[in-house]
C-alpha cells in the first residue's frame, strides 16, 4: 500500500487557521485517504485532522514591545513545531502567515532537512513595510501562495516563484446566514439599530481595542437607548471579551453566530483586519480603529509606505471607510463616526457600494483561494518528484 502524503500546515493565528483548515479539506478532496495530516492550528485545523501540539493562543502577539517580551516562548513553541516535523517526517510544510513564528520555523526546517519543500501562504505585506522580507523569504522558502495580486512583483524580483490564490475572507459564503434569526434569539426587534463590535482575535487587540470601542459604545446608548450591541467574539479571545462586555453587548460565538450577527448589523466597529473585509461582503458600512503599543507604533510610523491599514480601502486607493488609530481611536471620535452612519442611510449607502467596488479590485469572484493552493501544493511536489 502507498503511504499517505504527509502535508504539515503550520498557523499561529485565527485567520491561518481558517486558511489552514481550507486548504486541508481542498487537499482531502483530491487525495482522499491518501494525505493525512499535522502540525500547529487551531480549532477549525483540529477539526480537519491537525492535532496541535500547543495551544497557538500563545502565539497571538502584537506589538514589537510585546514580541520581545514573548521571545522566549515563541523560541520554545518554534523548537516545539520543529520537533513535531522531525517526528512525523512531512512531505510538504506550508507556513501561513504570522512572518515572526513562521519564518523561525522555516528556517529552522532548512536546515533540519534542506531537501524538504516549504512553502509560503500569505505573503509579509512587503508593499506596505520592510521590503527587505521579500529577499528574506525568498532565502527561505521555494514557493509562496499570495493573497494579493499586487504581491508577486516584489518576490519574483528576488527569485521566489509566486502563486496568486486570491484571498479566503472573498469566498465566505452568506447563503445560510440570518439576521433576523439571532435578532430573535437575542430578543432583539427586527426594526432596532444593531452595532456590531469586532475587537480583533488577539489578547493584545482586546487590551488596547476594546476599552475605545467600549467607551464609543457608552456614548452611543446614552443618546440612543434602542440601540443593540452584538459582538462575536474569536475563540482565542472569548472569554475576555465576556469578562469586559458584560453588561453592555451580547456576545456570540462560533461561526455561524458571527456570519448571522453580521447580516443583522446596521453599522460594524472593527479592529483592523481580515474580518472587515468579511464585513464589506456582508453589505455592512465600517468604521475601522486600531491601537498598537506606543514604542511599537513610533517606529511602524517610520517604515510605513501606504496610509491605508484596511485593504479595501488599500485597492480602492481611498479612505471607503474611516480609519481611525492610535489616538484618533478613541471613544468619542469613533461614536462620532459610527454616529453619523447610523442616523444617516444615505450615507451607509454610498459606503457599501464604495466598499463593494473596491472588493471588486481586489479579486472578489475568483476561484475558491483553497482550491488554487492546493492545486499549487500538488504542483510543487510533482516538480520536485
Amino acid at each position: 500500500m502507498t503511504k499517505p502524503l504527509c502535508v504539515m500546515l503550520v498557523a499561529a493565528e485565527a485567520s491561518g487557521d481558517d486558511r489552514g483548515a481550507g486548504l486541508a479539506r481542498a487537499l482531502r478532496a483530491r487525495l482522499g485517504d491518501g494525505v493525512r495530516f499535522v502540525g500547529v492550528g487551531g480549532e477549525r485545523m483540529a477539526a480537519e485532522g491537525v492535532q496541535s501540539p500547543f495551544d497557538i493562543a500563545q502565539l497571538s502577539i502584537l506589538g514589537l514591545l510585546e514580541g520581545l517580551l514573548a521571545y522566549r516562548k515563541v523560541v520554545a513553541r518554534v523548537a516545539d513545531t520543529v520537533a513535531l516535523a522531525k517526528r512525523e517526517k512531512p512531505d510538504v510544510v506550508v507556513l501561513i502567515d504570522s512572518w515572526g513564528f513562521t519564518l523561525r520555523v522555516a528556517q529552522q526546517l532548512r536546515k533540519l532537512d534542506p531537501q524538504l519543500p516549504l512553502i509560503k501562504y500569505v505573503a509579509p505585506q512587503v508593499w506596505a513595510t520592510r521590503p527587505g522580507r521579500a529577499k528574506t523569504l525568498a532565502a527561505t522558502v521555494d514557493h509562496l501562495l499570495s493573497i494579493h495580486v499586487f504581491d508577486a512583483p516584489y518576490f519574483e524580483a528576488e527569485g521566489l516563484p509566486v502563486t496568486f490564490v486570491g484571498n479566503s475572507a472573498l469566498t465566505l459564503d452568506f447563503a445560510q446566514a440570518d439576521g433576523g434569526r439571532l435578532r430573535a434569539q437575542l430578543g432583539i426587534a427586527a426594526d432596532a439599530p444593531v452595532l456590531l463590535v469586532l475587537p480583533g482575535s488577539r489578547p493584545g487587540e482586546i487590551s488596547r481595542v476594546l476599552p475605545p470601542f467600549a467607551d464609543a459604545v457608552a456614548i452611543l446608548k446614552a443618546v440612543r437607548p434602542d440601540l443593540q450591541v452584538i459582538i462575536p467574539a474569536a475563540p482565542t479571545v472569548a472569554q475576555a471579551v465576556k469578562e469586559q462586555a458584560s453588561g453592555w453587548a451580547h456576545v456570540v460565538e462560533g461561526e455561524s453566530a458571527k456570519l448571522d450577527a453580521m447580516k443583522a448589523a446596521t453599522v460594524a466597529l472593527a479592529c483592523s483586519g481580515t474580518v472587515t473585509t468579511e464585513l464589506a461582503l456582508a453589505g455592512v458600512p465600517i468604521v475601522v480603529g486600531y491601537r498598537l503599543g506606543a514604542m511599537t507604533h513610533a517606529i511602524l510610523k517610520r517604515l510605513i509606505r501606504t496610509p491605508y491599514i484596511t485593504l479595501f480601502n488599500i485597492a480602492a486607493k481611498d479612505f471607503v471607510a474611516p480609519e481611525l488609530v492610535q489616538d484618533d481611536c478613541n471613544g468619542p471620535a469613533l461614536a462620532r463616526e459610527v454616529a453619523m452612519r447610523l442616523d444617516d442611510p444615505a450615507l451607509r449607502g454610498r459606503q457599501v457600494a464604495a466598499q463593494t467596488a473596491a472588493l471588486q479590485k481586489m479579486g472578489r469572484g475568483g476561484a475558491d483561494p483553497s482550491d488554487v493552493a492546493a492545486d499549487a501544493v500538488l504542483e510543487v511536489l510533482r516538480s520536485r518528484a
